[in-house]
């Protein structure tokens, strides 16, 4: 008997962490949604989607069984007349499971437990779950599907499990989180299991920030040649429709979006991770302290492209140190961007805490202790306005900086998110331009002048650094690709200014560990991904 084809619907969702209510609403309106547009036969959604990716210890919460079983429950009673296939958490004979369930007709018809469970970077899945070992194939209207769950593709065997129980078409459901590349690492693991059994693969991603990860979305259906024909968008949510025919080839129903180009990418994916921490926190708004320099330049056009001019305010906080023309470029940026903006001067603050301090400080020279205290005058102020007005303080600091420990702790370190914590200081200025190429919201000075913390006369963070160029090359060699010091020299670079770069990352650690969180963008940041003793007799260099 032949078989209409069975008409699979990709749904890229935003869940979040924690939010069973709301998220068996966000899949029950996407399986709507995918029912009444597409006439969907099977919607899927993304791994963990029911309790929110990644979950951490509220996995170990003694509640969270019976709150899961209440909220498939719910599903099964109230989605429409689709198969649903729902990643979530099960716990059977004791030990839990991540786990994809597929519903159809108010009843659970088939269950799968993820068989490779990732223990590396940002994921620790092996503190929690119990790895499967069965494969799961179901058959819809004629086709066979094979259920995989995201780290399962990036191995063979649970790929060719499913094609020895007979699977045509695999389905493989994801919180695959974004770092820069990853796309094109992501489509080329899925043409190796294309290649090695013959199994077209429709591969469905969570969207949305959570805590310091982003999930990009950029669903992919490969078909039996390896070619990539649909994808869903990048950082938004997205429905994808395609046909599996009875024999087990895949027919795309819509033409795709535009794929991003690399600095439109990483731009998105920050206000992506900024506009979602603020807003699944529930603060207001958000707070930047405006030095006009290019880091918090960049830093106010992340947060009103995120969450728009209103919910911004800048603050300007001038020292005897401060230039003139920085105030002019701060100021003129947020009247480009519509965003108010208050000056209030730090040098009252500053010369009460140095007139506290004169008997401590007699018969000792100023050095970066005052400097110090300028900055962390400046912390003071803004957390004050952040607590009054219920918005996060964004800081303003970046990689380079965050990996040297160029960054004064409660001070310019003070805050609730860190937006660039992962963008290092040459790809800051890349991505103004970019912005600026959208419309000139940064002042052309700001990109031009020499960056500088104006925290002592006539300083420039070249005083203190080696330049920004160099001094990225020989972070991303030794923080993202783990060289030792002698490889890092035999790119081109003095051992000795290799030395003294290491040097200051060790050192600077404990900062590190009392940073706030930030975007990542890299295989490699700072906080989930490294993580370093504080104490420790280990010579790196």
């Amino acid at each position: 008997m032949s078989h209409s084809p069975l008409r699979i619907v990709l749904a890229q969702i935003n869940p979040l962490v924690g939010d069973l209510p709301g998220n068996t609403e966000l899949i029950l309106d996407a399986a709507r949604r995918a029912h009444e547009t597409w006439r969907a036969d099977l919607v899927v959604v993304p791994e963990l989607a029911l309790l929110g990716y990644p979950p951490e210890d509220l996995l170990l919460r003694s509640e969270l069984d019976a709150r899961v079983e209440a909220a498939l429950d719910d599903l099964r009673e109230r989605m429409p007349p689709v198969s649903l296939l729902v990643g979530t958490v099960l716990r059977r004979d004791g030990r839990l499971h991540n786990a994809a369930v597929l519903l159809q007709d108010g009843d659970t018809v088939a269950e799968y437990h993820k068989h490779c469970l990732p223990n590396y970077g940002v994921f620790d899945e092996k503190r929690y779950f119990v790895p499967g070992r069965e494969a799961a194939v179901v058959t819809l209207k004629g086709v066979r599907c094979g259920i995989t769950i995201c780290e399962d593709v990036w191995e063979p065997e649970p790929a060719r499990l499913a094609a020895r129980a007979g699977a045509q078409v695999l389905l493989n459901i994801n919180g695959s989180p974004y770092n820069a590349g990853r796309t094109q690492e992501r489509l080329a693991v899925l043409r190796s299991r294309v290649e090695e059994n013959g199994l077209p693969v429709c591969y469905v991603n969570l969207f949305g920030g959570q805590d310091e990860l982003v999930f990009d979305g950029g669903s992919l259906v490969v078909d039996a040649r390896g070619e990539c024909i649909a994808r869903g968008a990048s950082f938004s949510e997205d429905l994808i429709p395609v046909d599996a025919t009875p024999e087990g080839s895949l027919v795309p129903l819509r033409d795709d979006p535009a794929p991003l180009q690399p600095l439109e990418e990483i731009y998105r994916a920050l206000t992506l991770g900024v506009a979602d921490y603020v807003n699944k926190n529930r603060f207001d708004g958000a707070i930047i302290g405006l030095s006009g320099g290019i880091d918090s330049a960049l830093t106010l056009a992340l947060a009103v492209d995120a969450l728009g001019a209103e919910r911004v305010q800048g603050v300007m906080m001038p020292s005897r140190y401060t230039a003139a023309m920085s105030l002019e470029d701060a100021s003129e940026q947020t009247r480009r961007l519509n965003v108010a903006c208050r000056e209030i001067s730090i040098e009252p603050l500053f010369e009460a805490f140095l007139a506290a301090l004169a008997d401590e400080f007699t018969g000792l020279p100023a050095d970066t202790t005052e400097e110090n205290i300028q900055a962390r005058c400046r912390g003071v102020l803004l957390m004050a306005i952040s607590n009054k007005k219920r918005r996060i303080l964004l800081t303003t600091g970046n990689k380079s900086e965050m990996a040297v420990g160029y960054a004064t702790l409660y001070g310019d370190m003070a805050g609730g998110f860190a937006p660039l914590k992962d963008v290092e200081k040459t790809l800051v200025y890349r991505l103004a331009n970019y912005r600026n190429g959208l419309s000139p919201v940064i002042p052309q000075r700001v990109l031009e002048r020499p960056p500088s913390a104006e925290l002592a006369p006539d300083q420039v963070d070249q005083d203190s650094l080696p330049p920004y160029s160099e001094l990225d090359a020989i972070l991303r060699a030794y923080v993202e690709d783990d060289l030792p010091a002698a490889r890092i020299a035999e790119q081109g670079f003095a051992r000795e200014t290799v030395d003294r770069v290491i040097k200051m990352v060790v050192r600077n650690e404990y900062k590190r560990r009392q940073a706030p969180p930030g975007v990542r963008i890299t295989a490699r940041a700072f906080g989930r991904d490294r993580r370093y003793p504080i104490t420790s007799g280990y010579d790196r260099t």
